[in-house]
């Protein structure tokens, strides 16, 4: 059987593992030096882990550097990726069982393009959850949160005390708040006319 290219870089040097950046999307982060490597870094997903492939000789910046790079270019790549409805059922599945004990369990979980003022909804009697098609294409940490907050309604409607606490259970909440935030103030920005004055 031919050897992976991905990971035929050599016999690793060092290899150290950490928790990575919140918002990085995996439970952990595996750096691999090899003395193979003069040049390339490279990275890719194992499990919930996120492995990033170095050149022996780099500095301790200069790995921090590169390991922030790789996540976000493997972060844009994975939000390009749309999920369907069956996939995005299956998701709020696993988030309920990861961040509620399982106990919010939706009947039904779809993307509509009729929200346009807001990400999601639900309707706790029908156990029916609808994200904004807008949220496609968004990083994958941002559409859980969506997800998680229109389960949470499936357990407390509303979003007094204690549906704050249910969510305060994922660790990005406040990141995706703010970056929906920034999404919402950047449409009320004035789209100014390009170069060409057009």
């Amino acid at each position: 059987m031919p050897a992976d290219p991905l990971h035929s870089a050599g016999k690793p040097q060092r290899s150290t593992t950490s928790q990575p950046p919140s918002g990085s999307g995996a439970s952990a982060i595996e750096v691999r030096r090899s003395s193979r490597r003069r040049r390339t870094v490279s990275a890719y997903r194992e499990g919930d882990r996120t492995v990033v492939l170095i050149p022996a000789r780099m500095s301790e910046a200069e790995e921090q550097r590169w390991v922030s790079v790789m996540l976000d270019k493997l972060a844009a790549q994975e939000s390009k990726r749309v999920l369907g409805d069956t996939e995005l059922s299956e998701r709020a599945r696993r988030l309920s069982a990861q961040y509620f004990d399982g106990r919010a369990r939706p009947a039904s979980v779809r993307w509509v393009t009729n929200q346009n003022t807001r990400w999601g909804s639900c309707t706790p009697s029908e156990g029916s959850i609808r994200l904004s098609h807008r949220l496609q294409g968004m990083p994958e940490y941002v559409v859980d949160y969506v997800l998680l907050h229109e389960l949470a309604h499936l357990l407390v409607p509303g979003h007094g005390p204690r549906f704050w606490r249910l969510l305060e259970a994922y660790p990005r909440t406040e990141r995706a708040k703010g970056y929906l935030e920034g999404v919402v103030a950047a449409d009320r920005l004035p789209h100014l006319p390009d170069a060409r004055g057009e």
